[in-house]
């Protein structure tokens, strides 16, 4: 049912009220925070660490569910503080606009009828009779073409709101005054009307379900909640700056009063979280409340992709319960694509060295990435600290795009490895991701290292050769790079000597051949026995003739296909010049060759960041972080 207010209504409604209780709500969404934030660290954080029993982990148990429900009243409280708060703001300009007609009224001692006509008294002189034109009495037109318009749609045939003549020109010096502060009466009431409803439906579905039990079906609910409140209050949205860089975004931010910034994180806690530019303490707190809204809304869904992306979700959430060393900062997280998802293991706010790997083939928002992928940033950041133990160090993992999925199960079962459109949209997005890191970065120079692994790399290297290349990158690291689309390390601007490439032996995508030599690469079976026959026609693409062929060489006995059987320039792959290659120039540095395909399938081509596996890549990983990249070992070029 639509609103029924009056002007008398809107004339009266004291907002000072309204922003008295949005107050009174925010403390106790605030109060709910801090007793969720007490929970987790002075009673669930201490008992973990210092009991091991059954009833200690119950006991943990029960606490983690008791954070749960502060935190929903948290979300809850402030939804409702931001919609009372939201009505507020919106209903002042109608307010006024009334006020102002009124008081126009009053100085001309017109009356203002209870449905917001006007009259108007007698004045002026007909010019035929002489005799002073009668008064009446005008109703506002509120500019819609609808039933609610009472000057289009009168009550009755007579035109009761209108000249007793209609067509002809009033020139009751008053009527043209009259009807001007019914329009305006008109119009406020119309526009609060239209604020009052959108408040209305969005505060009557802020209702929790009965019981304490706070599960993903009530966060399904929350994230309804969000989203109508969202809707609402859309003149906050309009707001946030999106098409400005994210230095003017971080402008914006410092500018907003705490009210302001507690609206938004409190109704947009999705957009303000994956926001570049925002400060990552911010974005933080803004996607520790949106994965539970994720959770929530992706709980009830049947598809693959969402069970999928759920399970990374829930693995992050796991993480981020646990405490880190270093501390975890959620920068992003969403459900577009294959799932989005950026995690810095240290502030990169206030870290001195900053690196943000781009991870590549296979990867999404999985159980995998929140189990495997995630440690290898965390493994980055402990080693900065072993090799500069000076200076704090933030690694950041960047999933910002889709990577393709490839696997080693399955290796036909996608191409998308084969085209640069992925890479392409994602160097965009990844350019974007690090002028947020050097606006709020609180260093005078700190040190920023781009990482790409595997098709990773392909990305780094698409934006490193945009104009200006990836904002605030000192140094590049590539490892497991099928190519980068550039000819030569030069290409990705950040000056002679500061690109560096890590190449397993046996890790095949540092092999690839180029795409026109590839076309004919599914004959390099021939020769590489009957294994090596079923892999090379039921492997698809780049990898299906090495694959082959070497699975066949060592199972057949037979000398199978190699890339470097026909290439006919070793320093030409995938995606162009080898990045490992002397012709390419950069400094190699040294890793451990990985198990043969045989030994461990593709395993060298993902173990560049496991201390457990490649102690020596590792090593060199760090140092260079840490901008001390002349204590590396080097390895020659091929």
């Amino acid at each position: 049912m639509p609103s029924s207010l009056t002007w008398q209504q809107l004339r009266d409604v004291k907002l000072s009220e309204l922003d008295d209780a949005a107050d009174g709500w925010a403390k106790v969404s605030h109060h709910a925070d801090a007793a969720g934030e007490r929970v987790d660290a002075e009673m669930t954080g201490r008992l973990a660490k210092t009991q091991e029993s059954d009833s200690a982990t119950a006991a943990v148990e029960r606490l983690k569910r008791l954070s749960s429900n502060y935190h929903y009243i948290h979300t809850e409280c402030g939804l409702i503080r931001a919609s009372v708060s939201g009505l507020s703001s919106e209903l002042a300009a109608p307010q006024k606009r009334l006020k102002d007609a009124l008081e126009d009224a009053a100085a001309l001692s017109y009356t203002v009828h209870a449905d917001g006509s006007i009259g108007y008294p007698a004045g002026g002189k007909n010019e035929l009779t002489g005799k002073e034109l009668p008064g009446g009495t005008v109703m506002g037109n509120n500019g819609m073409l609808t039933g609610g318009n009472k000057e289009l749609h009168p009550p009755n045939d007579k035109g009761l709101y209108s000249p007793e003549t209609p067509g002809l020109i009033n020139h009751n010096p008053h009527y043209a005054k009259a009807q001007d502060i019914a329009d305006r009466i008109a119009h406020a009431l119309r526009e609060a009307h239209e604020i009052d409803d959108r408040y209305r439906q969005a505060l009557s579905k802020l209702k929790a379900p009965p019981g304490l039990s706070v599960d993903e079906k009530t966060w399904a609910d929350a994230a309804a909640d969000t989203a109508a409140v969202g809707s609402a209050a859309n003149y906050l949205e309009d707001g946030i700056p999106r098409d400005k860089s994210p230095a003017d975004r971080k402008e914006w931010w410092d500018r907003l009063t705490q009210e302001q910034r507690d609206q938004y994180l409190a109704v947009y806690p999705d957009v303000i979280g994956n926001l570049d530019g925002i400060p990552a303490t911010i974005r933080d707190e803004a996607n520790r409340d949106n994965i539970q809204l994720l959770i929530g809304k992706l709980s009830g869904q049947e598809n693959e992709n969402s069970k999928t992306m759920l399970d990374g979700l829930k693995g992050i959430q796991a993480k981020l319960e646990k405490p880190s060393v270093p501390p975890m900062y959620l920068l992003g997280i969403g459900d577009a694509g294959n799932g989005r998802a950026i995690i810095s293991y240290g502030n990169p706010d206030t870290a001195h060295n900053v690196s943000a790997y781009v991870p590549g083939l296979g990867t999404k928002l999985d159980k995998e990435f929140a189990d495997g992928t995630l440690k290898r940033a965390q493994d980055t950041a402990l080693g900065a600290a072993e090799a500069d133990p000076h200076n704090s160090t933030a690694s950041i993992v960047w999933l910002g795009y889709d990577a393709p999925q490839l696997s080693p199960q399955d290796l036909a079962a996608n191409t998308d490895v084969m085209r640069k459109e992925n890479a392409e949209a994602g160097a965009v997005s990844y350019n974007a991701f690090m002028a947020g890191i050097s606006a709020t970065n609180e260093n005078t120079d700190p040190h920023i290292t781009a990482i790409g692994h595997s098709y990773g790399s392909l990305t780094v290297g698409l934006a490193a050769q945009e104009k200006g290349g990836v904002p605030g990158a000192d140094d590049i690291i590539l490892v497991g790079s099928p190519g980068t689309g550039a000819k030569t390390a030069n290409e990705l601007n950040v000056g002679e000597g500061h690109v560096y490439v890590g190449a397993a032996d046996n890790d095949i995508v540092t092999k690839l051949p180029n795409q026109d030599e590839a076309s004919g690469i599914g004959a390099g079976v021939a020769g590489g026995g009957s294994a090596g026959l079923v892999l090379g026609l039921g492997i698809a693409g780049p990898l299906g003739g090495v694959v082959g062929g070497l699975a066949g060489s060592a199972v057949g006995g037979i000398a199978g296909y190699t890339a470097q059987d026909q290439q006919t320039d070793p320093s030409q792959i995938w995606f162009g010049t080898d990045p490992a290659n002397k012709s390419f120039g950069a400094t190699r540095f040294m890793v451990d060759d990985g198990p043969t395909l045989i030994e461990g399938g593709t395993d060298a081509h993902s173990q560049y960041f496991t201390p457990a596996k490649d102690q020596l890549s590792a090593d060199n990983i760090a140092k260079i972080v840490v901008g001390k990249a002349d204590e590396i070992i080097l390895e020659q070029p091929r």
